[in-house]
């Protein structure tokens, strides 16, 4: 199996990349955010979930070895395929998703296309209990909601408030920092 891959990012689209290692280009579908961090014909290092079936070699890029490992929790979710998995991570940092499913809110799941209200039940219901300590982080999960909040009374649609705060950096704490940040890239 490949787990990891380094070289240099050669193609670039909105769903996927091809990384050339040592020249052998291995095609790769990652989140949205994962992507925005690829820069062609530069070094790209992603850690690697490889999908093996009958008539197809997928593999899956992730920036971190805690998404991959996320993403396996959600690939363990009957209903969930790959697709799916990379939607739900595309939607939000990882912190923040499970935060809310410890929390049991299913907001987040409910956006990803192909994932309604039942499945992210499901999401939430098999997946709570192996939070565990995620639940201790719920204060920038309460950050976050905030922020989106503010955006939203600001003007802004929830899809627009949404995309501004995917962008805004995991370290940023205050909600008011969280809607600065949004708010700039929301302006630019």
């Amino acid at each position: 199996m490949i787990g990891h891959l380094q070289g240099t990012c050669i193609f670039l689209s909105e769903e996927r990349t091809i990384i050339d290692v040592n020249g052998v280009g291995y095609e790769i579908s990652a989140p949205t955010r994962t992507l925005a961090n690829l820069l062609m014909d530069k070094e790209a290092e992603l850690w690697i979930h490889t999908v093996v079936r009958e008539d197809a070699l997928d593999l899956y890029g992730f920036d971190t070895l805690g998404e991959r490992d996320f993403f396996e929790l959600l690939l363990g979710v009957s209903g969930i395929g790959p697709k799916s998995a990379l939607g739900i991570i595309s939607i939000a940092p990882t912190d923040t998703l499970r935060s809310a499913i410890a929390s049991d809110d299913t907001s987040y799941l409910t956006n990803v296309s192909g994932i309604g209200k039942k499945t992210a039940e499901k999401i939430v219901l098999e997946l709570r209990d192996k939070m565990g300590t995620i639940a201790t982080e719920e204060g920038g999960r309460k950050e976050e909601k905030e922020a989106l909040e503010a955006l939203i009374s600001l003007g802004y649609s929830s899809k627009e408030a949404r995309e501004a705060l995917k962008e805004v950096q995991d370290d940023t704490q205050s909600t008011n920092e969280k809607i600065r940040a949004a708010l700039k890239t929301l302006g630019s």
